[in-house]
This record gives structure tokens, C-alpha cells and sequence, in this order.
């Protein structure tokens, strides 16, 4: 299981690379806190969160309950599970008629259009359809609707109804007129544990782009550890943003899709390597889904010399797929890890502890395929970390502590 999440991970980094090297624009793939905020939770490294979608009424009338998180919106409608990812545009879920095999199977009851009041599909030629462009647009129907179509990095895709209709993702976070794409059809697997996806990229079409004149240019999401929950809030926290390390936010306004970041340095054990901060000027990709942060090899080689000699008390097993830093605990009931501390332009620090460092016994990083293409700060990463995503101010905070 690990090694396919890890192997999936590398066509990620390798996609994601591709885009911000061409320029264009497309979908990439795999998967108590303020009144604007969800649940989320974590499993098999992805970022999950729940909502309503749609407003009962059309049809026969069902009553549905919803188990999000953060408590339930009563909205009606149906319940979703969707994967939170920060670099993609296109939101969307599987929606009926939808058949097997074209669909896949999920545990969420299927959206269905007849029966909500609030239900509409785009029609072709209008300025959200436009919107699509080359990238996302699949034509029209005979009924001239908007049709969209998704391909993703490792093959898989979605296709089907470009529509809008009215999405509660929380107790207070309420869109009308949402617009998505209605998946009549997809491509390879997805997990039976999610619906779609909520794309929050930089994008003209995600729900960020969407929601920017309600709730503000920003969000924050806390990835929780496996034995924890997270949360998504739109429009960024309630706390002052005084709590928050902040770094400049770096996006390419040919691809605005992707959010970077910028390193200055890494400390093990509160020494800090000896990488000149130009090493790391290439950026990284802040990502939702990615599950290990990649660094400039430079870096990498550096920080893997520190970590290992601070845990030459511990036999070395084989490595795994992009994981050449790995342990074998079973005889040591106790296991000392040394910190590792993440800094970013600007003064921001990211402290890890062992859940952050390491994964199924590994170094929990790997190395980009050279110093000047672009890394990613993982998930894994990320943990117990509220990332706020300041668009409008052109930064990403940082809080530990937050789930």
C-alpha cells in the first residue's frame, strides 16, 4: 500500500513539474474552529472533507443527515465525501445516471440532479463555459449543454455536465450557483471512499476563485494525524494571523493554478546544514495531496547525512520507492528522532516531530531530479499545521498546534 502511494506520488511530482514547466494550465491528479470552517480527516495520505450538495425538492423528497466533522449543516441535500486538493481547478463529483463500469463505486449515496430545486446545467457558449477553454472544455451536447472533461497525471480522468447548483460545506459555508462538473464517466481508479474532488487551486474555476467575494481571497486547512481530525476554512482563520509564520507566496500568473513557496534553510537537531539558500531558489510546490516533501538534491544529500548519523544507533533495512532512508524498530521499544525544522523566506519555521519525519519506518523526504526544477512540501509534512493560503496577500502562514 505504501509503495503504490509512493509510486503515485512521484507521477504527481513528475505531472505537476510538467505544467509549471509549459505554462498551460490543466488538471492534475492522483486524490471547535470558526463558522467558516469543515471537517476534514485524513486516510491513505489524502485530505478528505464532507458537504451537501444540492437542495431537495425536485422529485421525491429524501431526508439526509450529514456527518461532517465539524457538525452537521442540516441543509439537506446529499452527503459527499470529496479529496481536498490545492492544485487543481476543476471541482467536481460523480453524479447520476451514472453507471458501472463508467463509474466508479462509492460509499456516499451518488448526487443526484432531478432532485434538486437548485440544480442547472451551463449551457454552451455562455461566459462559464467559455471559461473552460482548450484544457477542460469537451464540447457540447445535443441539448447544447456545457460539457467538461479532466485528464489526470497517471491516466485517470472524469468527464461529463459542467453545472451549478448549491454546495454546503459547513455550518456557514453555503454556495449558491456552485459551479462543478456532473461525472457521468471516469477513467482508472478512484478510491470508493470519495466522490470528486474540491479543487481549491489559483484557477478561475475552483472553489477558491469562486467563494473569493464571500469569504475573502484566502483559506487554511489543518492536515490531522491519522488519529485526528482537520478542518478547511474559507477566508482564512478567526485568531489573528499574528499566530502564523508567514513566507511569500509565489505563483506564475501564465499558470496560477499552483501555489509556491520558497526555502531558506533546514535544521536536524537544531544545527542548521550547511546548503546555501540559493540552492533552494527553484520553489516548492505547496500541495495538499503530495504525501513527502521533495528537495533540491543538494539539500536532500545534506539533510539524509545528518539524519543518519543521528540514527546510526538503528539497523538500516531496504529501501522503498523514492525512500532510501529506512529503519528496522521492531527490537527498540523506544525510538528517539531527532527534530527537524523546516525554514522558509521570510522566517518562517516549521517544526516536525517523528509523524512528520518519518513514514512506515523511512526518511519521510526524497530528492527532485536536480537543484533546478521545483519541490513540493508534502502533507506528511504539513501535520498538525493550520496552512493558510493568503492569496490576497501573497502568503502562506504557518501554525503548529492547530488539530
Amino acid at each position: 500500500m505504501v509503495d503504490d502511494m509512493l509510486l503515485w506520488d512521484q507521477d504527481r511530482a513528475n505531472y505537476i513539474r510538467g505544467q509549471l514547466s509549459d505554462g498551460v494550465s490543466r488538471e492534475i491528479g492522483i486524490n471547535g474552529h470558526d463558522s467558516n470552517s469543515t471537517g476534514t480527516y485524513s486516510q491513505n495520505n489524502a485530505m478528505l472533507s464532507k458537504g451537501n450538495w444540492g437542495t431537495p425538492g425536485r422529485g421525491r423528497r429524501t431526508s439526509l443527515k450529514s456527518d461532517m466533522a465539524a457538525g452537521s449543516s442540516n441543509s439537506g441535500g446529499v452527503s459527499q465525501t470529496v479529496v481536498i486538493d490545492t492544485s487543481s481547478d476543476i471541482p467536481w463529483v460523480q453524479c447520476l445516471p451514472c453507471p458501472s463500469p463508467q463509474c466508479h463505486l462509492q460509499k456516499d449515496q451518488f448526487y443526484d440532479p432531478r432532485r434538486s430545486s437548485t440544480y442547472a446545467p451551463i449551457s454552451c457558449g455562455s461566459p462559464a463555459c467559455v471559461q473552460l477553454g482548450t484544457s477542460y472544455s469537451n464540447g457540447c451536447s445535443s441539448s447544447q449543454q456545457c460539457q467538461y472533461t479532466v485528464t489526470y497525471g497517471d491516466g485517470t480522468a472524469t468527464t461529463g455536465t459542467y453545472v451549478t447548483d448549491r454546495v454546503t460545506l459547513g455550518p456557514n459555508i453555503v454556495v449558491p450557483n456552485f459551479r462543478f462538473g456532473c461525472s457521468h464517466a471516469v477513467r482508472g481508479f478512484f478510491s470508493d471512499q470519495t466522490a470528486g474532488t474540491l479543487a481549491l487551486g489559483g484557477g478561475s474555476q475552483s472553489l477558491l476563485a469562486q467563494t473569493a467575494r464571500t469569504f475573502g481571497n484566502a483559506f487554511s486547512y489543518c492536515v490531522p494525524s491519522p488519529s485526528a481530525s482537520g478542518f478547511l476554512s474559507m477566508g482564512g482563520p478567526t485568531i489573528a494571523t499574528s499566530f502564523f509564520g508567514r513566507t511569500p507566496l509565489i505563483q506564475n500568473p501564465r499558470n496560477p493554478t499552483f501555489y509556491l513557496v520558497r526555502l531558506q534553510a533546514i535544521t536536524v537537531a537544531r544545527i542548521r546544514l550547511n546548503v546555501p539558500p540559493v540552492v533552494f531558489y527553484a520553489g516548492s510546490v505547496m500541495d495538499s495531496s503530495m504525501i513527502i516533501t521533495r528537495l533540491p538534491p543538494t539539500a536532500y544529500r545534506a539533510l539524509r547525512s545528518a539524519f543518519r548519523s543521528a540514527m546510526s544507533m538503528y539497523p538500516m533495512t531496504a529501501p522503498r520507492p523514492d525512500l532510501d532512508t529506512c529503519y528496522d524498530f521492531l527490537r527498540f521499544p523506544t525510538v528517539r528522532v531527532p527534530q527537524i525544522s523546516l525554514v522558509f523566506d521570510g522566517g518562517a519555521v516549521v517544526q516536525l516531530d517523528r509523524a512528520s519525519v518519518m513514514l512506515d519506518s523511512c526518511l519521510a523526504f526524497a530528492a527532485n531530479p536536480s537543484d533546478s526544477v521545483v519541490g513540493f512540501i508534502g502533507n506528511v509534512q504539513q501535520q498538525t499545521y493550520e496552512v493558510l493560503y493568503d492569496v490576497g496577500g501573497r502568503s502562506v502562514g504557518f501554525r503548529g498546534g492547530a488539530c
